[in-house]
């Protein structure tokens, strides 16, 4: 059962505003601290596109079966999501998770610690900021509206955001602007697109490393993914453009990989965790290639620093386990995966995927997987011993926060210990 506290909100210790670092707590001493994880939110009827249009909701599902069928899912699995009527456009479009979601966190945060969130990036759809006049009401609608009191009464609160995919489409001014935005306006938080932050009501036991993973994918060669009719992976001889200015540019960009490492090997954090958007596993089915990519350039850092990976991109919640055997031999530590990428919008699992790439890849154990929800994930610490729950939230756009999964796990950094330092 997990434990309900309500824990003082955390800080930050980054750009604005200007505030006394908390004090640090001895490593030795046990803290209990809670935090949600959630992705993809940015789905809002203003912005909202239709592609083909369908005026009954008949056509809606029937589109949506086509989507289905199209990315090889089984179409015994087939639900459609739910569908929202939106007068301007005349068609169905699919409903938006946004508010619930957002709901469904603060009544959870009512009875469990949540001392800050990790906002996973895809922020904004369907094409990020645009830079110029409309942003103040995009960024109106898209954060401070479901989001700007989130930790009402706690001037340290604070939710600390990555980029994702559709925030860069518009141009690297738009990815910018936003990255302002959530910077000079509390409770969100972000120095500059590639950083890292302890919040404060951690004192000193936790810090988040955020990684723009969009921006990494893009300096690289990445295979557009395919599948076979049984779900299995397909090779499509062609390569995925990336927008040429979501390609590195700065010193940190070009040198992301690197500075994890070195940032991660030098935290004094007793809990480390990378927060980024792209998930280096994942059962949707059409995102291995990027994985693949991720894996090569990220699990030398992660399987030997990083007790967690947070990501979002596939609009699902799921809990992987990677061995980490590539890294540090066959009797390493597993690294926990949490793809939380279901605050808005909603997508189906791959189950002739899944198999396929469990059958494939023995490194990946798959611990929990759902699609078609909405939903987000929170993490609780107490010590070196933590618990990360998956909550639903019910279609009616009840608010309601359901517990879907839970599992308890271990801070790697202390299993492995100077075993780490050995294998360097």
């Amino acid at each position: 059962m997990l434990i309900a506290t309500l824990a003082s909100a955390g800080a930050v210790d980054g750009p604005a505003p200007a505030r006394q670092p908390a004090a640090e707590a001895p490593q030795n001493e046990p803290l209990e601290i809670g935090f949600l994880a959630f992705g993809d939110s940015g789905l809002h009827y203003d912005y909202m596109q239709t592609g083909t249009p369908a005026p009954t909701k008949e056509a809606f599902i029937a589109k949506y079966r086509r989507y289905w069928i199209g990315n090889r899912r089984d179409p015994r699995d087939f639900r459609p999501p739910p569908a929202y009527f939106h007068g301007k456009l005349d068609s169905f479009v699919i409903a938006s998770g946004m508010q619930p979601v957002a709901s469904a966190m603060q009544r959870l945060c009512l009875d469990f610690s949540c001392a800050f969130a990790v906002m996973l990036g895809d922020n904004i759809y369907p094409s990020g900021a645009e830079a110029n006049e409309d942003d103040r009401h995009r960024f109106r609608v898209m954060f401070s509206e479901p989001l700007g009191d989130f930790g009402s009464g706690n001037l340290d609160y604070r939710i600390y955001t990555a980029l994702g995919n559709h925030d860069w489409r518009t141009s690297r001014e738009g990815a910018m602007a936003q990255v302002t935005f959530l910077r000079d306006n509390p409770p969100f938080f972000m120095d500059g697109n590639v950083y890292r932050v302890k919040p404060p009501a951690a004192k000193g036991q936790v810090e988040i490393f955020v990684i723009d993973t969009t921006v990494l994918l893009a300096g690289e060669t990445v295979p557009l993914a395919g599948l076979h009719p049984d779900g299995s992976e397909a090779a499509t001889g062609k390569i995925e453009s990336f927008d040429p200015w979501a390609k590195p540019a700065t010193t940190r960009e070009r040198n992301m990989a690197d500075w994890l490492e070195e940032s991660l090997r030098g935290s004094t954090a007793r809990w480390r965790f990378v927060a980024a958007h792209h998930p280096i596993w994942s059962t949707g089915g059409y995102k291995f290639e990027q994985a693949r990519v991720l894996r090569r350039l990220l699990l030398p850092a992660l399987c030997r620093h990083a007790d967690g990976y947070l990501a979002g991109h596939d609009h699902t919640l799921e809990l992987h386990e990677d061995s980490c055997a590539a890294v540090l031999g066959d009797e390493s530590v597993p690294l926990l995966q949490i793809v939380s990428g279901a605050a808005s919008k909603q997508r189906g699992v791959n189950t002739a995927f899944r198999a396929h790439q469990s059958a494939r890849y023995p490194a990946n154990r798959v611990l929990f997987a759902k699609g078609m929800t909405w939903g987000f994930a929170h993490l609780q610490l107490k010590g070196d011993r933590a618990v990360v729950s998956m909550f639903s939230t019910p279609n009616s756009s009840s608010g309601d926060a359901v517990l879907e999964f839970r599992h308890a796990f271990t801070r790697r950094s202390g299993q492995l210990g100077h075993a780490l330092v050995a294998r360097e």
